[in-house]
């Protein structure tokens, strides 16, 4: 993914300025995760970005470890977390399709990263194997193939490519809720909470148990 971290690094600062697109969605999704952490839990977040959720999130948990293939990005979060005095967050740079190390984690969150991501398979069998039983697995992930996407979205899709080409996209995968709810099962997940947050296009927020 040495391409697209090339991408994110050059977008960082953009991407650090620019507001949510629906607060409300996020803000529930958020609530949603709280429910399910705790005081005691060592937390991995994969593709943290500038590190807005794993800041929000801090006060509910032990400790996280924030991640990104970005330098960018990492550097954007460190300077947040100085500035809003949170210690209890490390910002590392793991890059999802090639994870390394064996430290186990209570609960792992990957939000809007995973369509980012070219086997996605891979990715969700590397996180059953790094948590423990029980083990949680909180992800919300645009799901770009499902229909009535409208107009502008199949414009956006069809001139993808000629983007990437020119360095003003990174890579997606297109997949729907069914495909991506098959490739999480299909690591040994069990799929707890599941819902469309926003609804179009449906960005889908999953809690998945390790059996």
């Amino acid at each position: 993914m040495k391409t697209g971290a090339k991408f994110w690094d050059g977008i960082a600062a953009k991407y650090a300025r620019s507001p949510i697109r629906d607060m409300e969605s996020y803000e529930y999704t958020l609530g949603r995760t709280r429910s399910y952490l705790t005081q005691q839990h060592n937390v991995l977040e994969l593709g943290c970005g500038t590190g807005s959720t794993a800041l929000l999130l801090a006060s509910s948990v032990a400790h996280i470890t924030a991640s990104d293939f970005s330098d960018a990005m990492l550097d954007i979060g460190r300077d947040k977390a100085k500035k809003e005095g949170v210690d209890n967050i490390l910002f590392t740079p793991i890059d999802i399709t090639a994870p390394d190390g064996e430290q186990s984690f209570d609960v792992i969150l990957g939000f809007n990263v995973f369509h980012l991501v070219p086997d996605i398979e891979k990715a969700f069998a590397d996180i059953y194997a790094r948590l423990p039983s029980g083990g949680l697995f909180i992800s919300k992930t645009p799901c770009l193939t499902e229909g009535s996407l409208g107009f502008k979205f199949g414009l956006m899709k069809l001139m993808l490519p000629v983007m990437q080409l020119f360095g003003k996209a990174p890579y997606v995968n297109l997949f729907d809720v069914k495909t991506l709810e098959a490739a999480i099962a299909d690591a040994g997940f069990e799929i707890i909470e599941s819902g469309n947050y926003p609804a179009k296009p449906p960005s889908r927020y999953l809690v998945a148990q390790k059996k």
